[in-house]
């Protein structure tokens, strides 16, 4: 049975104060709050003395009151990406009894039945919007109804008021290409998603600057799109192979995209890392599950969606933060797919040097 929640006041003690007062774990405080039943009668009556002491106040109970939820907004399910990701809301839900409610942004839908409008009539207290960037129409209406976010990753710019959590694109698309450039190599393309997304054109750029820096040709790079599919980036690397100086080294802004490149090269004979290099990003499962193992760039995925739903627990707990965007690093992860380059005389699949 569904215990009776509580509002908070603005400016009272945090949930981590109230839980140090009644000298319980914070999630256990989380639950009395959020009208949880798996809470013992003599702990729920000592953190209801300290939420009445903080100034806290019952909130009126209803005929089916909703469980303890937080919501993650996407964009799209599918893909070891969005596993990995929502893997790490859960985790973190998880710590404080929460159940992750997963909805999606499909284009195209009526206000009055978008994403929007079913947080909000649902109640819901914060978001998590993964790879989905509010217009500002859609966050005042959020802001309106109470509804607190945090974005992992948008595709776009989007309100500084919204703190979002994500990658060092721009230094990962730098990794890649500074391996390749030790690698001896210095003919490349890159496979990028679309030219719309705003960490797309940053590995791009990324990328870009290290040709610039060694002195290569930086301003005349190749780039195909993609469209972060393997068949669009395959298509892509066709073009790109296709060509009568075509590249030694292939950059795919992501792992699912490099598989497409491997596609390609396959088509036309072409061996990879023999004579072809390919180093793609994300460092999801698929990544290791290739032969040979793919050179990626790894971008920490679970780490980011934790943050974010910590950072969103933390909004929905009435912490004010110091930092509205917080990016993490990207490590470059060496296995298979490069290797250094060798000026070949023969025919695409021959190995010069036997």
């Amino acid at each position: 049975m569904t215990q009776r929640a509580w509002r908070r006041p603005p400016g009272s003690p945090t949930l981590t104060q109230i839980a140090r007062a009644a000298d319980v774990p914070v999630p256990v405080v989380s639950k009395v709050l959020n009208g949880r039943s798996d809470v013992s009668a003599s702990v729920r009556e000592s953190v209801a003395e300290q939420l009445r002491l903080a100034g806290y106040t019952p909130a009126p109970v209803k005929a089916s009151a909703p469980a303890a939820l937080l919501d993650l907004v996407v964009s799209a399910v599918e893909g070891t990406w969005a596993n990995v990701m929502l893997s790490g809301i859960e985790g973190a839900a998880a710590e404080t009894g929460l159940d992750v409610v997963v909805v999606l942004a499909r284009e195209g839908v009526p206000e009055e039945r978008d994403w929007v409008q079913r947080l909000i009539d649902r109640g819901s207290r914060g978001a998590v919007l993964a790879l989905v960037a509010p217009t500002a129409a859609e966050y005042r209406r959020l802001r309106a109804g109470g509804v607190q976010l945090v974005a992992l990753d948008p595709h776009k710019p989007i309100s500084g008021a919204i703190p979002t959590v994500g990658a060092s694109h721009w230094t990962g698309g730098r990794q890649a290409a500074e391996h390749l450039i030790a690698l001896g190599h210095g003919r490349f393309a890159v496979v990028a998603g679309t030219p719309r997304h705003q960490y797309s054109q940053a590995r791009v750029d990324g990328f870009r600057s290290a040709l610039i820096a060694h002195g290569l040709a930086g301003d005349t790079l190749e780039v195909g799109y993609g469209d972060w599919r393997r068949s669009g980036a395959a298509e892509a690397a066709r073009a790109l192979l296709d060509q009568p100086d075509r590249p030694t080294a292939i950059f795919a802004c992501s792992d699912r995209m490099a598989l497409g490149v491997f596609d390609a090269a396959v088509e036309r004979g072409l061996r990879v890392p023999g004579d072809l290099s390919v180093v793609g990003f994300d460092d999801l499962p698929e990544a290791r599950w290739l032969s040979p193992g793919l050179t990626t760039v790894r971008q920490p995925v679970r780490e980011m969606a934790e943050l974010a739903a910590r950072t969103l627990l933390r909004l929905i707990d009435g912490e004010q933060l110091q930092v509205p965007r917080v990016e993490l690093q990207t490590r470059l992860i060496e296995r298979g797919s490069t290797c250094a380059h060798r000026v070949s005389t023969g025919a695409p699949g021959t190995d010069p040097g036997r």
